[in-house]
């Protein structure tokens, strides 16, 4: 077979050699994510121009049995509806269509404490706070003020707020520093590299739904035999391709295995719920992956949100839904997780006059996992005065996302502080959260 061929075989797989690992990794580096690192340290710490010394530098075994999932709700979640401050009757005076009903009305709010609830569409994720896994921290996020989202979202997943020549994110640096070199030690959900997993570190990508597991042109023997004897040597594509291919033998495995275990009476889910069994399957089959991702659009409510019921409530009862599978998911890992779900920004405290609300500032951050001391409301709240909103319109960011992050990578993932400023740069922890 001529090279020409191999390669319109290689479009046929799927556009690229590197069908599982991140188009950003190594040698496919997007000219957006050709510039300097924002620390000589990360610089050094993230050289792309030798990875196969990265990788025989680093452990073959991991380096500690936790895991960490993290899940971003694109489009900026409305959180006063999801964790509703009921007790402040600000909320109820400048929301007369979005408020969520008092506590003991017709789908009322869920109380967790004397101050919040959730959503009534949240009620699944209500055994979990009772259960102690799972908490909240309020007026959480980046200290950037903008309002974009394409910019706040750069800024969350880079993890340097303000800056957007940062060319990875601060999941590819974490699983770095976690690195043993194994290839799908961090999952993605999805056909695109996003932000957060941009890096040189390898990314293994997988489809939503049951479509990771579906035969793709490389895998044909005719196809990978070329492939395998075309990229046998020790060069850079080569030592990159062998990597692709170790990658997409493991998730085959893994997803054979999840396949044959729901024929055995396991009820498929749909939507959130199906991806996040997926991941979870994954992880429980294979004590080397780590790290996983996914991400949820949707969450852009300018217009008719809704309250009790409405929009916002079935994406609220979607997401509630899904992440409350991860326990019996995972099994017994389950107790060595954590989950972060957070949103790039906040949304106005007042509703607009199309019944839903614009772009804000502030939010809060998910916390969910065996290993979380839960059951809590983390950080300060400063009510819903109008002196104590941000511009007199939105929640104000009281604690940096990156705060609890950096206890995370502490105390749950067992990192240093230096090697967690590799992973946040120019952050200094201001607040510590007795999360885990």
């Amino acid at each position: 077979m001529k090279r020409r061929q191999l390669l319109q075989y290689g479009t046929l797989a799927g556009g690229a050699l590197l069908l599982a690992i991140s188009k950003d990794a190594w040698l496919w580096r997007s000219p957006a994510n050709s510039a300097a690192p924002s620390t000589t340290n990360l610089a050094n710490s993230l050289d792309p121009a030798a990875p196969g010394d990265q990788l025989a530098a680093a452990k073959s075994s991991p380096t500690t049995n936790k895991r960490l999932i993290v899940i971003f709700l694109r489009g900026a979640l409305d959180g006063l509806s999801a964790l509703v401050p009921y007790a402040d009757s600000n909320y109820y005076d400048l929301r007369p269509q979005t408020a969520i009903a008092e506590p003991g009305k017709e789908l009322g709010v869920l109380p967790l404490t004397s101050q919040f609830a959730l959503h009534p569409a949240l009620k699944s994720l209500l055994p979990l706070w009772q259960q102690k896994s799972l908490g909240f921290v309020v007026a959480c996020g980046s200290p950037d003020p903008s309002r974009s989202h394409f910019d706040a979202q750069y800024y969350m997943e880079s993890g340097t707020p303000g800056r957007k020549s940062t060319p990875s994110g601060w999941l590819n640096r974490l699983v770095s520093e976690l690195g043993n070199g194994y290839p799908v030690q961090a999952l993605n959900l999805g056909n695109t590299t996003p932000q957060i997993l941009a890096g040189p570190y390898p990314i293994a990508s997988i489809p939503s739904g049951n479509r990771a597991e579906k035969p793709m042109a490389l895998d044909r023997p005719q196809i990978y035999q070329a492939f395998d004897q075309l990229y046998a040597g020790n060069t850079a594509i080569a030592k990159v391709y062998q990597k692709s291919r170790e990658t997409r033998e493991i998730v085959m495995a893994n997803a054979t295995k999840e396949m044959v275990e729901a024929d055995q009476g396991a009820p498929s889910a749909k939507g959130l719920a199906a991806n996040l069994q997926h991941i979870a399957q994954q992880m429980r089959n294979d004590a080397q992956i780590q790290v996983a991702f996914a991400a949820v659009g949707g969450w852009d409510t300018h217009v008719n949100q809704g309250n009790e019921t409405g929009s916002l409530a079935n994406k609220l009862k979607d997401l509630g839904n899904g992440l409350s599978i991860l326990p019996q998911a995972l099994g017994p890992v389950y107790d060595d997780t954590v989950v972060v779900v957070v949103s790039e920004f906040g949304r106005t405290v007042k509703e607009n006059v199309s019944g839903g609300t614009d772009h804000g500032h502030g939010n809060m951050m998910w916390l969910m996992g065996g290993a979380l001391k839960g059951g809590k409301i983390y950080g300060d709240w400063p009510g819903l005065s109008n002196n104590a909103l941000y511009e007199q319109r939105d929640v104000p960011v009281a604690t940096d996302f990156r705060d609890p992050l950096w206890t995370i990578f502490k105390a749950h993932l067992g990192l240093s502080d230096q090697q967690i400023a590799q992973i946040l740069p120019n952050f200094s922890q201001k607040i510590t959260l007795n999360l885990v």
